[in-house]
């Protein structure tokens, strides 16, 4: 058996009796009961991915993917494609916004090198997972070969049980990659059934032209390629990226471990829809993290049937939308877990 396969035969149902006991703990504490809304959902879904009625989600990290993309050469970006080295080296240096975000949550950042198509220097916070120097030109054909998508997964199921031996309760997804909204979009096509110019937007700041040339040349790849909706891998390889690849395998892996996992905007929702199409029982054990201000991240949303957490107008990546949900996260968790009942307090129930 794969390795793949063995992790989508470990990923099962909720702990229900854990979610029944944390359900029953919040209709005893000190408030009226479903007043805190989705918090006390949010808390009872935690309870069940993790199997303990009152959890606490102390060890949190978010794991940033690079990776670069073929397609950046048909101009559909703004940046010039070295800019993703740099801001890998930026996060590096503790300087990009992940960083500060990720310091504000006492989260820490796993800086992944999952196809940068240029060299980095060695740093110990930096895993080189480099599986290519970058995806080929998905306009002109497959972004990478069935095995290299393998590859991508199969590397983001590792990073979470790396991640899992440091100690993890939580964990959040983040990308990096100059042209990735593009490959992104396609997925997004290709799931939804939308098409191209519904979905498209203007990423890192495209011009009107751009945004024409850029949905141009995601028809011509979904045209030249022909992705299978029915066979996730297809999709990834034909029209994906490292990151999206690998972002996919540490929700799965997250799933197989019990580990809660907060996606964050469209390129990480982009590795969801591999994921959950591979394994949709996954889908319980993953968290929104924000709605993305890309035109597109809605529909994946819906399609998906995940209902964001935050919704801030952000479009930047990294991992920032899912960190900061993380800290809604935590405090349901928190809530569930500190609050005193209704009988610890001396507190009156509501009357019959």
């Amino acid at each position: 058996m794969s390795r793949l396969a063995t992790i989508l035969d470990q990923i099962g149902p909720l702990h229900q009796e854990a979610q029944r006991q944390a359900a029953e703990r919040q209709n005893q504490l000190t408030k009226p009961a479903g007043s805190l809304g989705r918090l006390e959902a949010i808390a009872i879904q935690v309870a069940g991915i993790t199997g303990c009625p009152r959890p606490r989600l102390r060890d949190k990290a978010v794991i940033t993917v690079a990776a670069d993309h073929g397609v950046a050469a048909a101009g559909v970006s703004a940046y010039p494609q070295e800019v993703t080295a740099q801001m890998v080296l930026n996060f590096l240096h503790n300087g990009a916004a992940i960083n500060v975000l990720a310091r504000h949550v006492g989260a820490r950042v796993v800086v992944v090198d999952a196809g940068v198509a240029g060299d980095l220097p060695a740093h110990p916070e930096l895993r080189s997972c480099k599986i290519a120097r970058g995806t080929a030109n998905i306009a002109e054909g497959p972004a990478m070969t069935r095995q290299q998508a393998l590859q991508a997964i199969e590397t983001g199921i590792r990073l979470v049980e790396e991640e899992r031996a440091r100690g993890l309760d939580i964990v959040a997804t983040g990308d990096m990659g100059i042209g990735n909204t593009t490959p992104s979009t396609a997925i997004a096509a290709v799931f939804t059934g939308r098409s191209p110019a519904e979905l498209a937007g203007r990423g890192t700041g495209v011009d009107d032209a751009g945004l024409q040339r850029k949905i141009a040349v995601i028809e011509r790849a979904l045209e030249v390629n022909r992705p299978d909706a029915g066979d996730p891998i297809d999709v990834l390889a034909k029209v994906g990226g490292f990151e999206i690849g690998t972002i996919a395998g540490i929700i799965l892996g997250a799933a197989a471990l019990r580990i809660p996992v907060v996606i964050d905007g469209f390129i990480s929702t982009a590795g969801a829809l591999i994921a959950l199409h591979l394994c949709p029982p996954a889908k319980a054990y993953c968290f929104a993290g924000h709605c993305s201000a890309e035109p597109g991240h809605a529909a994946m949303l819906s399609h998906l049937g995940l209902e964001p957490i935050l919704d801030l107008d952000m479009r930047l990546g990294e991992g920032t939308g899912a960190v900061l949900a993380m800290g809604i996260i935590e405090a349901a968790c928190k809530v569930l877990d500190e609050m005193a009942t209704f009988a610890e307090a001396g507190v009156s129930e509501k009357s019959s």
